[in-house]
């Protein structure tokens, strides 16, 4: 008779040390990974992702600051942010066939308040992702010839103005930092 208790009690340890192997079974089952995008799909997550941090910018920063600038030679707020969301338009321009429409920092003659500067960031963000939705991955693989020493893929293209805008948009936390403001991206997410 004193069998059974222990027989018990060993079959009852035994399904205890099985209890964490199968939640980690589990576990391992619900952390798979998606697939992998495709590189078209990888760099419009890219562009979409710097996109939507400027965009957050120019509609968080105070428009009494878009005239800051942290030093006399430094663009403005504003007026960086023309810069940088116009330089979009080089490859968007580029994919479509066209020469770049605007020059190095754009004119600000119908760009002057923070609504219509929100709005222009905004259509260079969506007319660049628009592009990269139509061209896939085959047209993306397209060379053009953007006035460098060796023709370009359109990815190349992207990818160079995701990295300039990834670099204007470290410029412009200085902004906020000097203003004794901290950025979207730099807030607490609650």
């Amino acid at each position: 008779m004193r069998k059974i208790p222990v027989i018990a009690a060993v079959l009852f340890a035994a399904c205890l040390a099985v209890l964490p192997i199968r939640a980690q079974d589990m576990n391992m089952k619900k952390a798979e990974p998606k697939p992998a995008l495709s590189p078209s799909e990888a760099v419009l997550e890219q562009w979409n992702d710097i996109g939507r941090k400027l965009i957050a910018m120019a509609e968080d920063f105070p428009e009494d600051k878009y005239a800051y600038k942290p030093a006399p030679e430094s663009r403005t707020f504003g007026a960086m942010l023309l810069h940088v969301s116009a330089s979009m338009y080089y490859f968007t321009d580029f994919a479509e066939g066209k020469k770049p429409r605007y020059p190095d920092d754009p004119k600000q003659d119908n760009l002057k308040t923070k609504a219509q500067i929100v709005a222009f960031v905004k259509q260079c963000v969506a007319d660049g992702a628009d592009e990269i939705k139509k061209k896939g991955d085959k047209g993306l693989n397209e060379a053009v010839n953007d006035g460098g020493p060796h023709l370009d893929r359109l990815y190349d293209l992207a990818y160079g103005l995701i990295e300039h805008s990834g670099e204007h948009y470290g410029a412009l936390v200085v902004y906020y930092r000097n203003n004794g403001m901290v950025p979207p991206e730099s807030r607490s997410k609650k």
